[in-house]
């Protein structure tokens, strides 16, 4: 069943754990692309030093953040990695997820093609490495995540044991960096950093 805006209308980190098991999909014109999400991290808004819309800064590439919950928030970071993140929280208040590692599932043949690469563990492991695997560019971001060309699904999978750590390259938020907002499935392999 494909994830309601109901479900993104909530806090960030509660939708960051609750991703957790979920299906990515990306239906494109070469083809079905899907994962299940194995790893995420929150930005909590305008007080969040890691956050993209830290003290309430809005600007061209951040604007999409204040959509509504449910929306792709993608950005491009070193000018070659798309990031993808899914608007949470009520509309105007800046929360995403961060979607940092996923579990291939279909159309993995494709997935290989675009990273040029063989080994499945390592085709999603990674924020940049699974939007190049799905093919999910900077054309789709505002694209609205309850549609069908990019969605989440719950496939009825729940994690038994989750790990609450701190999240992956925010030094620069000082003590935002410390807080434990990233979250993985423990014991998983496809997790892009332990």
């Amino acid at each position: 069943m494909k994830l309601p805006r109901t479900f993104y209308e909530r806090d960030a980190i509660t939708v960051a754990k609750e991703l957790l098991g979920k299906l990515l999909v990306h239906n494109s014109e070469e083809g079905r692309t899907s994962g299940i999400i194995v790893e995420t991290e929150a930005y909590m808004g305008v007080e969040d030093k890691a956050s993209h819309s830290y003290g309430g800064k809005k600007t061209k590439r951040t604007s999409t953040l204040y959509d509504k919950p449910g929306t792709a928030y993608i950005y491009l970071v070193y000018g070659i990695h798309c990031l993808l993140n899914v608007v949470t929280g009520p509309e105007g208040v800046p929360m995403a997820v961060l979607i940092r590692a996923l579990e291939p599932k279909e159309g993995t043949e494709l997935m290989k093609a675009r990273r040029q690469l063989e080994d499945i563990r390592r085709l999603c492991k990674g924020p940049g490495s699974l939007t190049k695997a799905m093919g999910i560019g900077m054309e789709l971001n505002g694209t609205d995540m309850t549609g069908d060309r990019l969605f989440i699904e719950d496939i009825g999978y729940h994690p038994r044991e989750i790990v609450q750590t701190t999240r992956i390259g925010v030094d620069y938020a000082e003590e935002d960096a410390l807080k434990p907002w990233r979250f993985y499935i423990k014991g998983n392999r496809y997790v892009s950093r332990k």
